[in-house]
């Protein structure tokens, strides 16, 4: 069974919060090495490894989860942490003056570090809203914590595929566009990208979007499936997805859930 870098990531998490970091690190290793980690993946996986006394490893996965987020600033503040470790005291001075000066840049009224603490909150409650069954408040509170952390694409992620689920596909559309703008080499997020526009009746779209990512990674069967899929609709005459042959009147929702302007 194919599991998910997100549950993945997961898992890794509850390890790290039970202080099992080697267990940590072989679920995270286990993302990295499919090429699909955010980074989020990668701060975990370099603090694990500055844990288990391993710095220079840390020091590699936190400049990679800076390199998909330059104002990840946990990330800047535990490669400072390394580098000090490593005797780099000159460069752990910059990236600690570097995190406290993105630290004072306020979202939503609130100082960075606690913008991204509250987001935290909020996904957490999105997931407890979610487990309890409660879709409409998790998708807001989701929606609540990329407004103060909008650098979140692992939520962002989560929220696109709920909306997805929710039947609102246009709105799942925008934020896997978001992604895929910021994180244009993230597959998974441009394979969902094709699936939105899909279901919101865009199939010229979804087609250029997967045969995209089909260049990108030629081994992934989902891309193929969803292509065949594309490709038999076509001959039957349904190539601009299965919300094309639907014509709302004035006032309806449109396909992807919205309500369309008078």
């Amino acid at each position: 069974m194919d599991v998910s870098p997100e549950h993945l990531v997961e898992q890794a998490r509850e390890r790290f919060q039970l202080q099992d970091y080697y267990g940590a690190i072989h679920l995270l290793e286990e993302v990295v090495a499919t090429g699909r980690a955010f980074a989020d993946a990668h701060h975990l996986l370099g603090v694990s490894y500055s844990l288990v006394g391993q710095p220079d490893a840390a020091l590699g996965q936190l400049d990679r989860a800076l390199a998909l987020n330059p104002r990840y600033v946990e990330a800047l503040v535990h490669r400072a942490i390394v580098l000090n470790e490593l005797g780099r005291e000159t460069e752990a001075d910059a990236a600690f003056r570097r995190a406290a000066q993105m630290g004072g840049e306020p979202r939503e009224g609130f100082a960075a570090h606690l913008a991204a603490k509250l987001a935290n909150q909020h996904a957490a409650l999105g997931d407890a809203y979610l487990e309890a069954g409660g879709m409409t408040q998790a998708l807001a509170q989701y929606q609540a914590a990329l407004t103060l952390g909008p650098a979140f694409h692992d939520l962002r992620y989560k929220l696109g595929r709920l909306l997805l689920e929710a039947g609102r596909a246009l709105d799942a559309r925008d934020q896997f566009e978001i992604i895929v703008r910021a994180r244009p080499n993230n597959v998974d997020a441009a394979a969902m990208l094709g699936l939105a526009c899909y279901l919101a009746g865009d199939g010229l779209a979804a087609k250029a979007v997967w045969e995209a990512c089909r260049d990108r990674r030629p081994e992934d069967p989902r891309v193929e499936a969803y292509l065949a899929m594309l490709a038999r609709n076509d001959t039957a005459g349904l190539g601009a997805g299965p919300a094309a042959a639907r014509q709302p009147g004035p006032g309806a929702p449109d396909r992807g859930g919205r309500k369309k302007r008078s």
